[in-house]
Formats: C-alpha cells, sequence, structure tokens
C-alpha cells in the first residue's frame, strides 16, 4: 500500500514539474501594430518551442514602464515570459537561462534593434551584449 502512495506522490510531482515547465515556456510579446520584425521574433520564439501570444498596440511606453524597464533598455517589442520581462530581440537561448536560473532580477533586454539579432534582418556585426533589467543593469549575457 505504501508503495503505490509513494509512486503515486512520484507521479503527482512529476506532473506539477512538467506543467510549471510548460507554463514558462508561455510568453506574451506587446509590440506596435505595424511592426513586421516582432512579427518575426515571434516566429523565432515559436521555433524555438515557445507559445506566443501577441499583442498589438500604440502604447508600448506604457507596458514597459509597467514593467520598469528604464528607457536606456528599450527595444523594439516587450516579451512576458515565466515572470519575467524581455525586452527586445533576445535570443532564445538566453531566454532559456533565465528560465532555468531565475536570477532575482526583472528581465533581461538587448537594447535597440541589432541587426542579425532574432527576428531582425542583415548580418551580425558584433556580440550581442544582453543586460539585466534590474537596479545595476549588468551584462547578463553575451551572444
Amino acid at each position: 500500500m505504501r508503495r503505490r502512495s509513494f509512486l503515486g506522490l512520484l507521479a503527482g510531482v512529476a506532473a506539477a514539474t512538467t506543467v510549471r515547465a510548460q507554463d514558462s515556456r508561455k510568453a506574451t510579446l506587446y509590440k506596435n501594430p505595424q511592426c513586421g520584425c516582432c512579427e518575426d521574433y515571434a516566429s523565432y520564439l515559436r521555433k524555438e518551442g515557445f507559445q506566443v501570444a501577441v499583442i498589438a498596440t500604440h502604447d508600448l511606453d506604457a507596458v514597459k514602464a509597467k514593467h520598469q524597464v528604464p528607457e536606456n533598455l528599450y527595444g523594439c517589442h516587450t516579451t512576458l515570459v515565466g515572470g519575467y520581462v524581455v525586452e527586445g530581440h533576445v535570443p532564445a537561448s538566453t531566454i532559456e537561462r533565465l528560465l532555468r536560473e531565475r536570477p532575482r532580477i526583472r528581465g533581461v533586454s538587448l537594447p535597440g534593434m541589432p541587426l542579425g539579432s532574432p527576428g531582425m534582418t542583415g548580418p551580425k556585426t558584433e556580440p550581442f551584449r544582453i543586460l539585466e533589467i534590474g537596479p545595476e543593469q549588468r551584462v547578463y549575457a553575451v551572444e
């Protein structure tokens, strides 16, 4: 009897872990209605296994302000995933690291619209410096 209870408990823990992992891959991307690179970024995230809902808005500044993104870290669009804010064309590998490590920051940003970043056309001309959105704005990743 105890063995069945233990196996049932293990199955429940495994199911809960799977649900949490799936939930952490759900993303909401806020973008300007006319922006095509934002749609390309959403498609990129979907190919990387994220479930992305896109919300078009003419007031991205309000979204960024609500999630405390400093102006110097603004990117083209704002994505919410796993309790974090992801600003701009951040590579999926950095988002996956963020979700795995769960640091005590608000999120990460690849400011601007760097050529060659996910969702952007053109050649990559230098490594991407991805910054923390937090009190110190330290470099979180270089890709």
